[in-house]
């Protein structure tokens, strides 16, 4: 909530059925915390209702997760942090499993890979001794590896894991690969990053702050004081500010900015939003912005915290796509994040519905007419998406159609397989489901190298995390 930050303090927490016409408070513990889910209507009719209590669900309907907190107030938000990382909250004190951004751009809002976010004193030697191992790792045709290969190596992202054990990987390529994972585009420019550091470097001030050109700062600034008039006059007397872009490493998105992106407060800068920002933001378009910043900025809103609980999504949603932004290059973003309101929004502009998007909404019928078309990274990712929502009958039929349980996922959830995903928010019997189906309890996350029965255990989910112990049991040799 603007002007506020607040430390949700679990004090009962309990799975449970939901009849359709109960008022339950749901706790869906997604990528970036607490959010409004397709688990209500799929009209999208009945809204949620923001209280003191936090945030409250109207008609609910399916397996949910209920719970009730406490809420502490404090006095202002913490700059750059977005929503709680995957399903854990801020105030548990083992951070081990935490998606870690780097700076106070953690716990951002898009969805690629989190990076490894380098210490406030990086080591080349160090980051050097990285590669050589992630190189022994291929050698021993390690999965864990393969897919940080993948996610990382530009030339290996849509080759399967036998295809990069058999190609040659160097050790520039190994160092290019610990450079993208860091967030950084090259060896080179990490390397110059530890050793000559800039303004722009200073990953511990938000984004507006390591903006070294002093015509686009100024803009940034009349955009976030809401000056219309401002902004207006400042961009006829300097026009190719609008298309000009501010340069930031070491995180996984917002790296080469223009103007018209910081109006989504997406990576979060201040924790909030002028009141006028639609007016801010038409100017911006009006002064020539291109397509590529329309496109950037539309999947910024529609996934990012500000602009929802500032009730400012929609119209600035509205009003891109008006101007001329694609609403298919933001919906898949807002299905992973889980944000309805986003997608009905995207989705009465025109947006498809592809497999990933009919998963998320439960749309059965749309995934059985899409899936004979769909390739196997979509397969996979709609099969994480229903587990972690609960549409069991969508699982079935995914995993009937060749999706793997045990393949780490594509883009959205890439650090994780599927049985973790629904090990910390499916409900149990997806879990379950998908141990029958030959799903590995002793795979290991990427970043924080936990099983499913250790995602289980972090969020609290005690019966799933003795379920998933127990066949952890009866594996080991």
């Amino acid at each position: 909530m603007p002007g506020f930050r607040f430390a949700r303090e679990p004090l009962q927490t309990q799975d449970q059925e939901c009849d359709a016409d109960d008022d339950c408070r749901v706790e869906y513990v997604e990528d970036h915390g607490f959010i409004p889910l397709p688990l209500l209507d799929q009209t999208g009719s009945k809204e949620f209702v923001r209280s003191s209590k936090g945030l409250c669900a109207g008609r609910v309907r399916g397996f949910c997760r209920v719970v009730i907190f406490r809420q502490r107030k404090r006095a202002h938000p913490v700059r750059g942090k977005d929503r709680s990382p995957p399903g854990f909250h801020n105030s548990i004190s083992r951070t081990d499993f935490l998606p870690v951004i780097c700076g106070p751009r953690a716990h951002e809002r898009k969805f690629d890979m989190p990076v490894k976010c380098l210490p406030a004193k990086p080591s080349l030697d160090h980051l050097k001794y990285q590669a050589k191992d992630l190189r022994k790792g291929h050698e021993a045709r390690d999965s864990a590896v393969a897919q940080r290969i993948r996610e990382f190596h530009p030339r290996f992202a849509r080759a399967s894991d036998a295809e990069i054990f058999a190609a040659s990987f160097s050790l520039s390529d190994a160092q290019l690969t610990i450079a993208r994972e860091s967030g950084f585009s090259s060896w080179s420019r990490l390397k110059r990053h530890i050793e000559k550091p800039t303004l722009a470097d200073r990953l511990d001030l938000p984004h507006h702050e390591r903006i070294e050109d002093a015509e686009l700062r100024r803009a940034v600034h009349l955009l976030d004081a809401g000056d219309v008039a401002g902004l207006r006059e400042y961009l006829k007397q300097h026009p190719d500010v609008v298309h000009q872009r501010a340069l930031f490493e070491g995180g996984n998105y917002f790296q080469n900015p223009t103007l018209l992106e910081f109006a989504a407060e997406n990576p979060t800068r201040q924790g909030k939003l002028p009141a006028n920002i639609v007016d801010v933001v038409r100017v911006i378009v009006e002064a020539g912005a291109s397509q590529t910043a329309l496109n950037v900025t539309l999947a910024l809103a529609a996934t990012g915290s500000v602009a929802q609980e500032s009730r400012l999504q929609v119209p600035l949603i509205d009003l891109l796509c008006a101007h001329g932004a694609d609403p298919n290059s933001a919906v898949r973003a807002a299905a992973l994040h889980g944000g309805l309101e986003s997608m009905n929004a995207l989705l009465r502009h025109g947006a498809a519905v592809d497999l990933v998007v009919a998963a998320t909404l439960g749309r059965f019928e749309d995934v059985r007419r899409l899936l004979p078309d769909a390739n196997s990274q979509d397969k996979q990712l709609a099969l994480s998406q229903a587990a972690q929502l609960g549409y069991v009958e969508i699982v079935r039929l995914l995993l009937d159609a060749g999706a793997d349980p045990n393949r780490y996922n594509p883009v959205g959830h890439s650090h994780t397989t599927p049985l973790h995903q629904a090990a910390a928010y499916g409900p149990e019997h997806i879990v379950r489901l998908f141990v029958e189906r030959g799903a590995r309890v002793d795979v290991k996350d990427i970043l924080w190298q936990g099983t499913a029965a250790d995602w289980a255990g972090h969020v609290g989910r005690k019966k799933i995390e003795s379920y998933l112990r127990s066949k952890e049991i009866k594996s080991d040799p």
